[in-house]
């Protein structure tokens, strides 16, 4: 007969064993359904892998060139805030609240700002802060409202920003890329790109005078704030002034308008050097109104000449102004064309006689009666 110890009987041994198997079998069978549930517990998912970066390769030629034409001009743009003088009501004291913002850029190694007339308009004083972050008061130069063209100077003593590069702007050409820098909506240096999409647009003058002609049209986004900055060409080189935009709404709607550079030369220097703008002029004394009612009545378009200074160019050249007579109100000459290009209105004559300099001579188309002749006349320094 087997013996076996009084502590642990067999038979309870062996059930043990038993149930001990049943129970890892168990524990296996489990583990092995768990195993896909606790792998995607404990492992991350692949959405939150890091992904691989793709290595870019150069940028496109025409990318870097536009990069490398930003950070070239960039130190040549300003910015440009202002303020203006008000009076308090009950106190009576004077005191300074911003007026507005807008861009301009730097034309020469002395110091001297470009920028738009409206941006400084109105206003008691301006701050000119350059691309290095930089402030300085401005003086004021001299304006020019006919161009909405201002000159500003700074004190820069030391790491001078450069002058932005000269370009042209008769030869442009629609389709031209162009790159306009400012301060839109006082975002500091912006670039926006476009293309040449008109020429020779006019413009009436908002301060009154005669029509801003010859007028760059772009599609590049120009918003409030970018008045005054510089419109270059692909070259870098300066083509225009942003100055004015088309929108209902105040924002870009993707017609803008900068002054041509032509003009800019012309008019830039002689407000550096006199404070203002000196307009070529022939002596004429002349009336937007009367000269409306004039074409009207006789049905002669031209610029109908009322009365010639004594001693000026339009009387060295023979022209006749109107005349009281027994009889009444005689006209006088109609100066119907200048270098043969129409004229209908006395703003379309001022701003043809804008394209030339004192002492440049012109060949006006002038009628008489039923007669018609040509006249040459050398431009003298109008008032």
């Amino acid at each position: 007969m087997p013996s076996y110890p009084s502590s642990q009987p067999a038979p309870d041994r062996f059930l043990r064993r038993w149930l001990t198997i049943v129970v890892s079998v168990l524990v296996l069978m489990v583990a092995w359904r768990l195993t896909p549930v606790l792998q995607a517990w404990l492992m991350p998912s692949p959405d939150t892998m890091p992904r691989t970066v793709t290595p870019r390769g150069d940028l496109a030629a025409d990318e870097q060139a536009t990069i490398e034409l930003f950070e070239k001009a960039r130190d040549s743009v300003v910015y440009i805030s202002t303020v203006q003088r008000v009076r308090d009501f009950w106190t009576r004291n004077v005191f300074e609240v911003p007026r507005g913002t807008g861009s301009g850029f730097i034309w020469d190694e002395a110091g001297h700002v470009v920028t738009n007339y409206h941006v400084v308009e109105g206003a008691s004083g301006a701050t000119v802060r350059l691309a290095d972050g930089r402030d300085y008061q401005a003086a004021l130069v001299g304006v020019s409202p006919a161009h909405d063209i201002a000159v500003l100077r700074i004190g820069v003593d030391f790491k001078r920003p450069p002058p932005v590069p000269i370009g042209t702007s008769h030869d442009l050409r629609v389709g031209q890329k162009v790159f306009a820098i400012g301060n839109p909506f006082g975002l500091d240096w912006t670039l926006t790109t476009g293309i040449v999409s008109a020429l020779d647009r006019t413009l009436p003058n908002e301060r009154g005078g005669p029509p801003i002609e010859h007028l760059i049209q772009t599609d590049a986004a120009i918003n409030p704030g970018n008045s005054g900055g510089p419109l270059l060409d692909s070259a870098g080189r300066l083509i225009g002034i942003n100055t004015a935009i088309y929108s209902p709404s105040g924002g870009s709607a993707g017609i803008g308008f900068a002054v041509p550079v032509d003009t800019v030369m012309r008019v830039v220097p002689q407000i550096i050097q006199h404070g203002r703008y000196i307009r070529p002029a022939l002596g004429i004394e002349v009336d937007e109104g009367l000269n409306a009612r004039l074409v009207a009545l006789t049905g002669v378009s031209g610029v109908y000449v009322l009365r010639v200074a004594p001693g000026s160019a339009a009387e060295r050249a023979g022209l006749e102004g109107a005349r009281m007579t027994s009889a009444g109100i005689v006209p006088g000459d109609v100066i119907t064309a200048i270098e043969g290009q129409p004229l209908d209105s006395v703003g379309r004559l001022l701003a043809r006689l804008d394209e030339y300099r004192v002492g440049d001579t012109v060949r006006l188309t002038v009628r008489r009666g039923d007669a018609q002749r040509e006249v040459a006349v050398a431009l003298q320094p109008g008032t």
